[in-house]
């Protein structure tokens, strides 16, 4: 696992604060990707159906996700959410709802889940979780990787157009989305001031 970013002489990202080298870095880094994985899963239980407006629950999942990816970085972040999905699918009941199997509707968006994760932990080493506006940047593009994932498996699994899996798969969650994304992206740079005034302390 990379543990520096070389163009900031600094740790890539937050769990690389971790203290951690040989078996003991093996034992941080499974217990960050099992830990990433459990968040993601108590997340995806906060969750509301409506069936009118969408097949796609409304879940704390995409916040659990970008956390994850942002503060694991690329490879554990990846690790993490691939764990996620091959144990949810394999029977463990912690996808939403306290479903598990291949979900139809939602499959895509696990999909996205792992893309999403590698590509914002890799935002992430190269620093742009440090700073709000950059974070807020990182977010939304994981979230759209999410929603590329999901809204074009959703139409394929359902049988859906373009209109109607954009209208039942993106847009009822573009607000709530939105506000996910602001609050993970204001978690980050709190979470690097306090730990750089611990160290100045």
């Amino acid at each position: 696992m990379t543990t520096l970013n070389p163009s900031l002489g600094r740790p890539g990202t937050l769990a690389d604060l971790i203290p951690g080298t040989g078996a003991l870095a093996v034992v941080r880094d499974a217990g960050l990707v099992i830990g990433g994985a459990a968040l993601t899963g108590v997340a995806a239980q906060v969750s509301i159906t409506v069936p009118s407006i969408t097949p796609v629950p409304f879940t704390l999942q995409t916040f659990a996700v970008l956390l994850v990816g942002a503060s694991l970085g690329s490879v554990r972040g990846l690790l993490s959410m691939a764990l996620y999905v091959v144990v949810g699918l394999a029977g463990v009941p912690w996808f939403a709802e306290g479903s598990s199997g291949y979900p139809a509707a939602t499959f895509g968006y696990l999909l996205g889940f792992v893309a999403a994760a590698a590509l914002v932990g890799r935002l992430s080493e190269r620093g742009d979780d440090r700073r709000y506006v950059s974070a807020v940047g990182e977010m939304v593009i994981g979230s759209a990787v999410i929603y590329a994932f999901g809204v074009t498996v959703l139409m394929a699994n359902l049988n859906l157009s373009l209109a109607t899996g954009l209208s039942e798969g993106m847009v009822p969650f573009l607000i709530g989305d939105g506000l996910k994304v602001l609050a993970a992206a204001g978690l980050l740079p709190l979470a690097w001031k306090l730990v750089n005034r611990d160290k100045k302390a």
